[in-house]
């Protein structure tokens, strides 16, 4: 018997039956658990959502960034052409 990192819950799995890498789900919380080690069995929780969110995130940093860039470039070229 192991038990949920998530919730704690007892998880009934055969250390002979499961491979590392594994995707399991939790009974109780219906968390996805990875087989992380066999000999004992060790999961981790694998939180698909938070991943989907940070994606999103980072995308939009990059895109308002280069937004930011090519306005700074616009103004600096309108101000050489003013001191011309």
């Amino acid at each position: 018997m192991i038990r949920c990192p998530e919730c704690s819950a007892e998880i009934d799995v055969d250390e002979d039956e499961v491979e590392e890498g594994e995707i399991l789900s939790c009974p109780e919380c219906e968390s996805e658990l990875e087989v992380s080690q066999i000999h004992p069995v060790h999961l981790l929780v694998i939180s698909e959502d938070d991943d989907d969110d940070d994606d999103d995130e980072d995308e939009e940093e990059e895109a308002e960034d280069g937004d930011k860039g090519d306005l700074i470039e616009e103004e600096e070229e309108e101000e050489v052409e003013d001191e011309e």
